[in-house]
């Protein structure tokens, strides 16, 4: 898990292209869910450490806050990938604008398995045979 969330923050930082497996979303979507539990947990108690649970609650929400803007470019490639990979553009995302339905669309859709093959965005990200064929043909002197 640890691994996904350093290749989609760390390397894929502002990637808009190509395609992203479920897997490597959810677990981005995951550590996401730890980090703002985590940033509660010790608002709360660097909180009750000064007598003011409620006010240590709001710190860690408002750390979360920040930590989430700076996340917001690799959050958006993501989803983008997310939606490339099974064969929707990425401005597909203001579908979740539309009320009621929109977020339930989206989630289908993030929640759908990719396009076998490849689309019109990039090879299969599921396809590990690429690099086994490119093995298999190496000539050798």
């Amino acid at each position: 898990m640890i691994e996904w969330y350093k290749k989609v923050v760390f390397e894929n930082y502002a990637n808009f292209n190509g395609r992203a497996r479920r897997s490597e979303y959810w677990y981005f979507t995951l550590m996401q869910f730890i980090l703002l539990i985590s940033f509660v947990v010790v608002g709360a108690i660097l909180g009750s450490l000064f007598d003011s649970a409620l006010g240590g609650l709001f710190i860690g929400y408002m750390v979360f806050c920040f930590y989430s803007l700076a996340t917001v470019l690799p959050t958006l490639g993501v989803v983008v990938r997310r939606l490339h990979d099974v064969g929707k553009s990425g401005w597909f995302y203001f579908i979740a604008l539309i009320p009621g339905i929109g977020a339930i669309w989206l989630l289908i859709l993030l929640c759908t398995e990719g396009d076998s093959g490849e689309n019109n965005y990039g090879p299969d990200p599921k396809n590990d045979f690429e690099e086994i064929s490119e093995i298999g043909n190496i000539e050798l002197q």
